[in-house]
């Protein structure tokens, strides 16, 4: 891809995707990772994936309302049984929400099995189309990233487990769809990783390596004509390298003796 004109215009709409993707996954990131369920946003964003394919195998309209709704229920049931599972089961949570993973991924190879085109909506469903962000629909979208981020830091301290858990999904539904799976997962916790030990300006700081991630990424897709998620997946990673390195570890007081 040469860095035309109209290759410019392609990531304009890109980046503004990847802003709005950053900008809810950052605080919710802090929190996964504080919960200690870092794949919460696979499991999710697989089981929202499976139900886009449902829809698509019913031969529902691919950006139509029943599609988001079929893939929003998907999650939400995820979100929910996780819920219970967190309750019954805490020490082991971790683990079930990898099966869960494991069941969503298998059960999308198994939907796509005999589709002549599941290759393709295989690779959709975890690379994304980043490049084909529907500028015209963006707007929508950055509608339903404020209202999460508004029940976020409005209502956080009262939303309580199955809160998190409901608002997680809504946020993930969209974002899959948006950027794909690699890039959920590593919105949500490399910007939250890279900070972990920051004592000051944490907020600006992680999000400053979501941005970081997605400009170098797009950027180095064009120059590099390589795929666009996946270089920003690498270069989000190479800044939040970067970040923690500046990060200075909190020392812990070794006992005497």
């Amino acid at each position: 891809m040469g860095a035309d004109a109209s290759s410019i215009g392609i990531l304009v709409p890109a980046f503004i995707a990847g802003l709005l993707v950053t900008a809810t996954h950052v605080p919710l990131g802090f929190e996964v990772l504080k919960r200690g369920i870092v794949f919460i946003d696979l499991a999710i964003a697989q089981i929202a994936g499976v139900g886009v394919i449902l829809a698509d195998a019913f031969g529902w309209e691919p950006h139509g309302a029943a599609v988001q709704v079929a893939a929003l229920a998907a999650a939400l049931a995820a979100a929910l049984m996780l819920t219970w599972t967190e309750q019954r089961w805490p020490d082991v949570q971790e683990a079930i929400i990898g099966v869960v993973f494991m069941l969503g991924s298998t059960g999308a190879i198994l939907l796509l099995a005999s589709n002549p085109h599941g290759g393709e909506h295989l690779k959709d469903l975890l690379i994304g189309q980043i490049l084909w962000a529907n500028p015209s629909m963006l707007p929508l979208e950055a509608l339903a990233y404020a209202a999460i981020l508004g029940v976020w830091f409005g209502l956080r301290e009262r939303l309580g487990r199955i809160g998190f858990y409901v608002l997680f999904a809504c946020a993930v539904t969209i974002s899959v769809q948006l950027v794909g799976l690699y890039l959920v997962f590593a919105t949500l916790i490399m910007p939250a990783l890279a900070t972990r030990y920051a004592t000051r300006r944490r907020y600006f700081k992680a999000y400053a390596v979501g941005v970081l991630g997605y400009v170098a990424g797009l950027l180095a897709s064009l120059w590099l004509d390589q795929p666009s998620g996946a270089m920003i997946v690498w270069a989000m990673a190479l800044v939040a390298v970067l970040m923690a390195g500046l990060e200075r570890r909190p020392q812990i007081d070794k006992p005497p003796g």
